[in-house]
C-alpha cells in the first residue's frame, strides 16, 4: 500500500448561473452545497474516470462561497489528493483578500472511494415515521422558514411533519439552459436541495437556531434524479445535541425505488445566534 500522493491543484472557473442568486443566506447570495458537490464530482471524474463519484464520504462545508452581484464567473481552486487506500480527497476553495493578506477558504471537501468494493454494508432504508405533527404548505416554508427565490423552491405541496422527521414531495425543474456533465453523474441538484430544506424545517421545530448543512457522513446516488421529474423525500432525525442536529434522508420515486441516500447529515447554527426560527414553528 502506498502513501499519500502530492495534492494536485486545479484552477476552476465557475460559470455563475442566474438561478444561483435565489439561494441566499443572511441577505446575500451563496453557492449552494449541492452545486459544490456537483463541481467536486465533475472535476474529480474528469481526471480520475475510474473513481466512484456517486459515493461520497466525510463531506464538509466549512464556509459559504458568496456570489458577487452581477458576476458571470468566479475563479476558484480544486485540490485532489490520492490517499493511501486509493480513495480521493477533493477540496474546493477560493482566495479571499483581507487587509493584510490573501487567505484561502475551503468551501467544500469530500472523499470519493476508489471503487464500489470500498462500500460499507447496504444503506439504511426509510421506515414509516410515527407521531404525526401536522403539515406546512410549502409557500409558507419558502416565505418564512427557508427564504429562497423560485429557482430553489423544489419542495412541493405540503410538507408532512412527524415527531422525528418529515415526508414531502420534490421536483427537479425542467432542463435549465445549462445541463452540465455532472447532471449525468449525480442527477439534478434541486431534489437534494429540497430534501435539505425539509431537514431545516424539522430542525427549526426542535432547536433554538436555524440549522444549515455543514457536512455528512455518506451519500450514495443509486439512480441520478432527472430534470423535469418529481420525487419524494423522507428526513429522519437521528441525534440532537446543543449545537448540532443529525439526520438521515432519502430521495425516492413514487414506486419506492431509492434514488439516493444521505446518512449522518450534520446541521448547525452557522449564523452564530443571529438567525432564530419564528415562534409559531416551535408551538
Amino acid at each position: 500500500m502506498t502513501g499519500r500522493h502530492t495534492p494536485v491543484e486545479i484552477p476552476v472557473e465557475i460559470a455563475v448561473q442566474p438561478w444561483f442568486y435565489d439561494h441566499r443566506f443572511g441577505g446575500r447570495a451563496v453557492l449552494p452545497a449541492v452545486e459544490t458537490l456537483l463541481l467536486m464530482a465533475e472535476q474529480t471524474a474528469r481526471r480520475h474516470p475510474d473513481c466512484t463519484v456517486r459515493i461520497m464520504e466525510q463531506a464538509r462545508f466549512p464556509k459559504f462561497l458568496p456570489l458577487p452581484a452581477g458576476a458571470s464567473t468566479i475563479h476558484t481552486t480544486l485540490t485532489i489528493e490520492t490517499r493511501a487506500d486509493g480513495s480521493l480527497q477533493t477540496a474546493f476553495a477560493s482566495r479571499v483578500r483581507l487587509k493584510a493578506c490573501t487567505q484561502v477558504q475551503i468551501h467544500g471537501e469530500v472523499i470519493f472511494p476508489a471503487s464500489r468494493e470500498q462500500q460499507a454494508p447496504a444503506e439504511p432504508e426509510p421506515a414509516p415515521l410515527t407521531g404525526a405533527a401536522g403539515e406546512i404548505e410549502v409557500n409558507r416554508i419558502y416565505r418564512e422558514l427557508v427564504p429562497f427565490g423560485p429557482g430553489y423552491r423544489s419542495l412541493q405541496g405540503n410538507l408532512q411533519l412527524f415527531a422525528g422527521g418529515a415526508v414531502g414531495r420534490l421536483t427537479a425543474p425542467a432542463k435549465t439552459p445549462v445541463e452540465r456533465t455532472a447532471y449525468t453523474l449525480l442527477g439534478s441538484p434541486f431534489p437534494l436541495d429540497g430534501a435539505l430544506h425539509a431537514a431545516c424545517v424539522c430542525g427549526q421545530r426542535i432547536a433554538d437556531f436555524i440549522p444549515f448543512p455543514v457536512g455528512f457522513d455518506r451519500r450514495v446516488v443509486n439512480r441520478p434524479t432527472e430534470s423535469g421529474a418529481d420525487y419524494r423525500t423522507q428526513v429522519e432525525l437521528i441525534s440532537q445535541s446543543t449545537d448540532e442536529l443529525r439526520f438521515n434522508l432519502w430521495i425516492y420515486q413514487d414506486d419506492g425505488e431509492i434514488c439516493e441516500t444521505v446518512t449522518g447529515l450534520r446541521m448547525r447554527d452557522v449564523s452564530r445566534g443571529k438567525l432564530k426560527p419564528p415562534a409559531w414553528i416551535r408551538s
